[in-house]
């Protein structure tokens, strides 16, 4: 009775239950008649040996009789056979079959997820669906380093899909692709990134102004054995054009294509006062014996108090205390400044001459030879003379025939030959080298800005 029954489906039981009760019924009528006989025997027996105890033997009847009892009913009530069970209604065999027979062992657990999958659904769907599109590097040695450029912006592309997707009490769970068709393909998003450390440097591109740092020859080629196309002087500015490499690179100097070495230039980041030395620069490279009077310097203010602030042969300092009419004269009449105080230094010794001191004349205005003195005018100031030669030079000299020039007025051109020092010299002044002596004081201001 202490075999394992777990196994044994609902028809096995029923049997095995008739047949206790069938075997118990028969026990039951051969057990009483053994414990009757044995009582009469225990009893015989007992009295014979103790006939002075009487007493004692019915507490030991008493005890013997319950220990009877228990095993009796431990006998008739098996621990795995219900009291329901032992004192059940005998059932045919005819009837124990209406019973389905399971002869499967119960898994609640399983029972109890199956239950619980009544709430998963699936469902098959097809959709479109976006594809994320790639990211491209490339390395580029024409920016500078660890620089990113965008050169194509990045497109998701499109896929139709079908899939069978999973839900667990209303929440996804999962999906399963069937299949996938492409509608677009997705477009590449390409990033340059930038390797010179040439650029990086100097924090320029491609297309940016650099600036030379020593007086340079351009080449033809990328090489040192290559033919010299131009000069370029210090601080003179070049467009960067394209980076070959980490030593050369190729630039324009004035509409000049050509190559120089990465180590001579500099950019206004690395060197900021390289713009202020380039447009001085830009300025003096103009300067030379044809150069057109009939234009302003393209000097500021400042530059002229440069210029004219303590210079040795201006000992009466005339020059240094008039620098702003100078100034003043070239922005209101379009004259190169530089060119009209180059001809007060030479006509007047640096103001030290008697018409100069006395008629504050620095140009010896309205002179002649034959009476040079008696015949130059006599001005009220140094400012007043300047305006006046200044104004003279424009209209007669400096410009052709019917220019406009100052307070509506146009050029007479009486006495043109071309806005240079050679077609002033023609015929303002008899010493035909007037004009190389001039040049000479201008060269010695414009060089004063360095």
């Amino acid at each position: 009775m202490l075999d394992n029954h777990d196994n044994r489906n609902l028809s096995d039981v029923f049997r095995e239950l008739q047949e206790i009760q069938q075997s118990q019924t028969a026990n039951t009528k051969k057990h009483v008649q053994r414990k009757t006989k044995a009582r009469k025997n225990f009893a015989f027996h007992f009295h014979a040996n103790n006939p002075h105890k009487n007493s004692d033997l019915k507490l030991s009847h008493i005890v013997v009789g319950c220990g009877i009892l228990i095993v009796g009913l431990a006998v008739f009530f098996p621990k795995n056979t219900s009291f329901t069970q032992s004192y059940a209604k005998e059932e045919t065999m005819s009837e124990i079959s209406e019973y389905e027979l399971n002869r499967h062992r119960l898994n609640i657990q399983s029972i109890i997820s199956e239950n619980a999958d009544m709430d998963r659904v699936k469902e098959q769907v097809t959709e479109e669906r976006d594809v994320e599109f790639v990211t491209e590097y490339n390395n580029t040695p024409t920016l500078p380093k660890s620089e990113e450029v965008i050169k194509q912006e990045g497109a998701l592309g499109k896929d139709n899909v079908t899939v069978i997707k999973t839900y667990e009490g209303g929440n996804f769970v999962e999906e399963i692709i069937l299949s996938k068709e492409k509608l677009v393909d997705p477009i590449p998003k390409i990033i340059d990134i930038g390797t010179s450390e040439f650029l990086a440097k100097h924090k320029v591109h491609l297309g940016d102004i650099m600036y030379l740092l020593n007086d340079g020859k351009l080449k033809k080629e990328a090489e040192n054995s290559s033919e010299d196309i131009a000069e370029i002087k210090k601080s003179l500015d070049v467009k960067l054009l394209d980076l070959p490499n980490e030593e050369w690179c190729k630039v324009s100097f004035d509409g000049i294509e050509g190559y120089l070495k990465t180590s001579s230039l500099t950019s206004s980041y690395t060197t900021p006062n390289i713009v202020e030395k380039n447009r001085v620069q830009r300025i003096l490279i103009k300067v030379n014996i044809d150069l057109e009077l009939n234009r302003t310097s393209g000097l500021t203010l400042n530059d002229y108090k440069k210029i004219f602030t303590g210079i040795p042969n201006d000992k009466n300092k005339i020059f240094q205390d008039n620098y702003t009419a100078f100034y003043n004269a070239e922005k209101k009449y379009n004259i190169n400044g530089i060119f009209l105080a180059s001809i007060a230094i030479h006509e007047s010794g640096w103001g030290t001459s008697q018409i100069a001191s006395e008629k504050k004349n620095l140009f010896g205005y309205g002179s002649y030879d034959a009476t040079p003195y008696e015949s130059s005018f006599d001005f009220a100031n140094y400012a007043e003379g300047i305006e006046t030669v200044a104004k003279s030079l424009v209209k007669y000299y400096l410009n052709p025939s019917g220019t406009k020039i100052y307070d509506g007025e146009t050029a007479a051109a009486w006495y043109y030959n071309g806005p240079t020092l050679k077609g002033v010299n023609t015929r303002y002044a008899s010493d035909p080298e007037w004009h190389a002596k001039v040049f000479k004081y201008m060269e010695m201001l414009y060089h004063r800005l360095q």
